[in-house]
């Protein structure tokens, strides 16, 4: 087996050198997404909590630990961005990309745990007690419209973001945001989405409320806000948990480099090709390949230093590459192949 590591020696000079820290670190678009977010939770969280305790709003309450969740989520998302960012070392040769997608895990039960829980709890309690007098609901009004703009903000920032990425891959807005490997902006798309429905849910259980008189209008809203983030948590749980197991690298970019392989004259054919996301805009490869019996030892060698630095230069996402050459006809390898993928690559 050849690879190219960081003990080989600095990479051809046709192959850019990656620096974790340009893949959406600290200095990143997806920092500037989360930081705005931030910001704008924090500042509506507040707002929401005084607005709560002067209505007497469960919807209100439930609304502020919804931000109170969101807050955190983001304080979690920078703490990923910053970690995954850092660069391989003795411990972790293949660096700590998937930090991103533990902490968006942790962020994910934090929306749950914080935000939903709650949210069900307040709402369940406020239908099921009695029903408590609506006071001073203009400010829950008001509280709700500027909230409305500052979550605006932070979802415009965050859907600008979704789509310059998802031109960049040429591929569809939802497409995207089902596949990406950077959960980070996926988080705060969702959590806003989710924010901006939830400041509608709060504004009808206080204007029902404040209609009928009746406080089960405001526990209702409260209850469906509470069932929105646990909807929004699972998705974004079920994402990180794919990613952290080991996700293959997008398929496009799966299919691009085998045939960049099967084109290579001294490869006969590609027998296996593994790949998994090490971190956000990072695959790991491994390629099993047939070379011509024609060749040498040395002629294979070489051809696997080339092939390695065609690849890294025409596929920058590329951080790790294993080539292994094979016989195609070896029965176990074959086995292997059609265990995984259910026929040979071929």
């Amino acid at each position: 087996m050849v690879e190219r590591s960081a003990a080989d020696g600095p990479a051809p000079s046709d192959a850019p050198d990656r620096d974790r820290s340009d893949e959406g670190g600290s200095g990143g678009e997806s920092t500037l997404t989360v930081l705005i977010a931030g910001a704008a939770n924090a500042a509506i969280g507040v707002l929401k909590l005084v607005a709560g305790l002067l209505t007497g709003s469960s919807a209100m309450l439930a609304e502020a630990a919804h931000s109170v969740a969101d807050t955190t989520t983001e304080g979690l998302l920078l703490a990923a961005l910053r970690r995954s960012a850092r660069r391989p070392d003795r411990r972790h040769p293949f660096g700590y990309g998937k930090e991103r997608f533990f902490w968006a895990l942790i962020a994910a039960v934090s929306i749950f745990v914080s935000g939903g829980v709650f949210a069900i709890y307040e709402g369940v309690t406020t239908i099921l007690g009695e029903s408590a007098e609506q006071t001073l609901a203009w400010v829950a009004y008001g509280v709700l419209g500027v909230s409305f703009l500052l979550e605006g903000t932070s979802w415009l920032q965050a859907v600008r973001q979704v789509r310059r990425e998802a031109a960049a891959e040429e591929t569809t807005f939802f497409r995207w945001l089902r596949g990406t490997d950077d959960p980070t902006v996926k988080t705060v798309f969702f959590e806003d989405s989710a924010a901006l429905i939830g400041l509608l849910l709060a504004f009808a259980g206080v204007g029902l409320h404040q209609l009928t008189g009746s406080g089960v209008w405001d526990g209702v809203a409260s209850l469906l806000i509470g069932l929105l983030l646990a909807c929004v948590a699972y998705i974004l749980g079920r994402t990180n948990k794919g990613l952290l197991i080991g996700r293959q690298a997008d398929l496009r970019l799966v299919t691009a480099i085998r045939r960049a392989l099967q084109d290579r004259p001294e490869v006969d054919a590609v027998v296996d090709l593994l790949t998994m996301q090490l971190g956000t805009d990072s695959v790991l490869l491994c390629a099993r390949l047939d070379f011509d019996d024609s060749l040498g030892a040395a002629d294979v060698e070489r051809a696997c230093v080339e092939i390695d630095a065609e690849l890294r230069k025409s596929f920058t996402d590329l951080a790790e590459i294993f080539l292994e050459p094979v016989p195609r006809t070896d029965p176990v390898m074959r086995g292997r192949v059609l265990d995984r993928y259910g026929r040979t690559l071929a």
